[in-house]
């Protein structure tokens, strides 16, 4: 990156994006543990009733209630770590395209358990949203074009490999949610992915006529860090 394009207003931004990921994060997990803590004190009845039913059309607010609600303890306290550390990595380049994947990944996620859990069944718990995250920070890189964020989703995807074994049937366990999230998370790294300008969309792109004589002019100064933009903004 060359240093004509990055200064202090930028790092700032990037600064005060980081930031604004940070505390979303920070406010989710209060609510998800505000919301355990009402859930235990009431035997768990939230889950039950505000949980996704299998197939039941009568009943589809769980859909999105589920991800709040958890079924002890050691559920919430498994997937908080999880859903910190892969929220904030898809929350700092922009909290409001976060928002959009999350709402993405929560109805995906929702839907999938809802189509095809056991039948009787009631899912809940944040880990569809967590897997969301993890697959979104694994691709993020690669439609961006970021080297930087490539190296941090196969960091990630190399430190939580045993989170893939999660997406496999078991008994008791609501894979369907985590294998759905995780899909949904790969395709928000698709549809949320930046938009880059084709250079044959910036504008006429036929070649003028040279000018000669005294109204000849030698390049703009600004056209070398034109190409390093372009370069930086394709990644190399």
């Amino acid at each position: 990156m060359s240093s004509e394009n990055v200064g202090p207003a930028d790092a700032e931004a990037v600064i005060a994006e980081a930031l604004k990921a940070f505390w979303v994060m920070v406010g989710f997990l209060a609510i998800i543990w505000l919301v355990q803590i009402v859930n235990w004190a009431d035997d768990y009845r939230l889950s039950l009733d505000y949980g996704i039913h299998a197939r039941d059309l009568g009943d589809v607010t769980g859909l999105v209630t589920a991800p709040f609600l958890h079924l002890s303890w050691a559920h919430i306290e498994g997937n908080s770590g999880p859903l910190f550390i892969f929220g904030f990595l898809a929350a700092f380049r922009g909290v409001k395209r976060f928002l959009g994947l999350t709402a993405l990944i929560v109805v995906v996620s929702g839907v999938g358990a809802w189509l095809t859990a056991g039948p009787h069944t009631v899912t809940a718990g944040a880990s569809g949203v967590v897997f969301g995250y993890f697959g979104y920070v694994i691709v993020r890189g690669f439609f961006d074009r970021h080297r930087i964020d490539i190296a941090v989703g196969l960091v990630m995807a190399l430190c939580f490999a045993y989170q893939f074994s999660v997406l496999l049937p078991h008994k008791g366990i609501s894979w369907q949610g985590h294998l759905f999230g995780f899909v949904a998370g790969i395709a928000g790294g698709w549809i949320f992915r930046e938009r880059r300008v084709r250079s044959g969309e910036r504008g006429n792109t036929r070649p003028l006529p040279a000018p000669t004589g005294a109204a000849a002019q030698t390049p703009t100064p600004g056209s070398r860090a034109d190409l390093l933009k372009e370069l930086d903004d394709l990644g190399l």
